[in-house]
């Protein structure tokens, strides 16, 4: 929550402002390498994702060929990640060193929507392309898809902890757990939590005087007219 709003309330505000006004605002405050990888992009252009990070780490599964090794923590146990998810999170997975596999796809998808998750940002792949795009509210923001299945090569070992994604402006964005995640077919935004409320703020305001300068493009108004009109210059 932020200032006592819902999750959902606060989700549908940001998903109102295009990433590139949220990042303006990031910049203007100090706070631009916040942008993840540009290669992480929705599997469709018009899908949005905005939303608290449940943060879930991954590395190489070193069990290979050892079907009946485990080597995640107790945690997981008894579906212990998804149970830890909640209403309105976004699910964060970091692929690590990965960049062959799919990393989710559609059935962990269906799980996490069950447990509340609102979508899933994946610094990796994912399988299961077109099935994803039938799961109705479920944006998908991944690097590349793959037929490729990830047992015995890929495993996640935590969930709830910091991560560091790949950056844009930097070459890693560090996440923790709660962060505010923004995105659109721009790009991904990670928004630290302790500053999300003042961001949003900064960029509705910003976001509604782009709103009534391109109206009154519209409408015939000159560009020096706008500019001078709606502080943009």
């Amino acid at each position: 929550m932020i200032n006592g709003a819902s999750i959902d309330s606060i989700a549908s505000r940001f998903k109102q402002i295009p990433s590139a006004t949220v990042f303006d605002t990031l910049e203007k405050m100090g706070c631009p390498n916040t942008v993840l990888s540009l290669k992480i992009k929705p599997l469709k252009n018009d899908m949005r994702i905005a939303g608290p990070a449940f943060t879930v780490k991954g590395t190489r599964d070193p069990r290979h060929h050892d079907e009946e090794a485990d080597v995640r923590p107790p945690k997981f146990d008894n579906w212990g990640m998804y149970r830890a998810m909640y209403p309105g999170c976004v699910v964060v997975i970091d692929g690590g060193p990965d960049r062959h596999c799919g990393l989710t796809g559609e059935m962990m998808s269906f799980q996490s929507k069950q447990y509340g998750a609102r979508g899933v940002v994946v610094d990796g792949g994912i399988r299961d392309g077109p099935g994803l795009l039938m799961i109705p509210d479920w944006p998908v923001f991944v690097r590349y898809t793959s037929p490729i299945e990830s047992a015995r090569r890929y495993c996640y070992v935590d969930f709830e902890v910091s991560l560091y994604l790949s950056g844009t402006l930097s070459e890693y964005v560090r996440v923790n757990p709660g962060d505010w995640i923004v995105g659109d077919m721009d790009g991904v935004i990670a928004i630290p939590k302790d500053i999300a409320a003042d961001v949003l703020t900064k960029a509705e305001e910003v976001n509604e005087r782009e709103s009534q300068s391109r109206q009154a493009l519209r409408d015939g108004v000159s560009f020096d007219e706008v500019f001078r009109r709606f502080k943009r210059g």
